[in-house]
């Protein structure tokens, strides 16, 4: 099962990078960002319709776009990690859906302030992953 692994924080930048089999959900609709853990869990079930206990990350941003909150279920609990800029927004993703899947490297992206409209992967990077096609997956 796939996860994100923290990177060591001494000063520098820090860093999360996200495993290759992990699944990621962004929720394209500004959120609340007062949501806690179970706020966000019913969003996760009600909103976007998927098991909050499948191994996924679940991606939230609020209005302005300024901050972020990532809910993940690790098998033993919760996690709620959040993010709020310094300056400037995310890029987020925009549609008719509810939820889009990245991969996670997009995800990565994403969360480093790449702006992802237009992005599409090159003809010789397929890493064979595609094995739910009934799922819009970025990057």
């Amino acid at each position: 099962m796939g996860g994100a692994t923290a990177a060591r924080m001494d000063g520098e930048a820090g860093m999360l990078s996200f495993t290759g089999s992990l699944k990621i959900y962004v929720a394209v609709e500004p959120c609340d960002m007062r949501k806690g853990y179970e706020g966000l869990a019913a969003l996760v079930t009600t909103a976007l319709h998927q098991d909050l206990r499948g191994g996924a990350l679940f991606a939230f941003s609020n209005r302005r776009r300024t901050r972020l909150k990532v809910l993940y279920f690790d098998g033993t609990g919760l996690w709620l990690m959040t993010k709020r800029l310094e300056e400037g927004t995310f890029s987020w993703p925009q549609g008719e859906q509810k939820v889009i899947a990245l991969r996670p490297e997009a995800f990565s992206m994403l969360t480093d302030g790449v702006d992802l409209r237009g992005a599409k992967m090159r003809p010789w990077y397929d890493r064979g992953e595609r094995e739910n096609t009934s799922e819009k997956v970025m990057i």
